[in-house]
């Protein structure tokens, strides 16, 4: 399978993506939107992954790439290509399909539990066998409406819209599986300011490095959603 990545920071790579992709003998590339990198053709992409980053779907003045990368997102949902979006990556596809991305009532960054909805918890679904309540790792100050014809998969007390799918091979995700604890100690150093400003559900980087220990569990729960994404018909 060949499987692109959009990446729109240095910090926010493919993480445990990639070591998935390497383990199960499938083909990685990838386009750096922050380094001006083109897009490629979508023939020849089976799974389409679109990361996250720390401006906003609504900042196409300041990164005038964004009109490109979303008339791309939107042409793989069309074009019946998988497609996974992990918070800004969900957001921008929220956008291209009609889901308004605005400020989020909270901050979210930590470690915070999410609620998988019904019908996802079946045997049949991408995140059957996923707890009903799993921690996982966030940070987003925005949030998206779901799109016209899409399914909330999950949602948290922070943020009512966590996941959603959208037909039966486009999923977005506001929170991170895929971050390595190298990820996590990097966006510590990267965007520590995102903490000052605090709320109820930000948690201070010594909360945050408590529980780097869920890392290697996280990745776990990502190998099994994405073996199940990737043999989707």
């Amino acid at each position: 399978m060949n499987i692109h990545v959009l990446q729109h920071l240095p910090v926010e790579d493919a993480a445990h993506v990639a070591d998935w992709a390497r383990d199960r003998g499938h083909r990685l590339t990838r386009t750096a939107l922050h380094a001006g990198e083109a897009l490629p053709p979508l023939t020849g992409v089976d799974l389409a992954v679109v990361l996250g980053g720390s401006m906003s779907v609504n900042d196409e003045a300041e990164y005038p790439w964004l009109r490109q990368e979303k008339a791309w997102i939107k042409a793989a949902l069309h074009g019946g290509k998988r497609v996974l979006g992990i918070c800004l990556g969900a957001q921008l596809m929220a956008d291209v399909l009609g889901g308004p991305v605005t400020k989020n009532r909270w901050r979210e960054i930590g470690w915070h539990p999410v609620n998988l909805c019904a019908p996802e918890r079946p045997a049949t679904g991408l995140f059957a066998g996923f707890p009903e309540t799993l921690t996982v790792f966030h940070w987003h100050g925005d949030t998206f409406a779901l799109p016209p014809g899409a399914t909330r998969l999950a949602a948290s007390e922070a943020c009512a819209n966590q996941a959603f799918l959208w037909g039966d091979r486009a999923v977005g995700l506001q929170f991170h599986l895929e971050y390595a604890a190298g990820t996590i100690e990097a966006m510590l150093g990267e965007f520590g300011d995102d903490l000052r400003a605090g709320g109820p559900f930000v948690q201070t980087a010594e909360q945050i490095r408590a529980q780097l220990h869920r890392v290697p569990e996280l990745h776990q729960w990502l190998e099994r959603f994405l073996d199940r994404l990737a043999a989707v018909g």
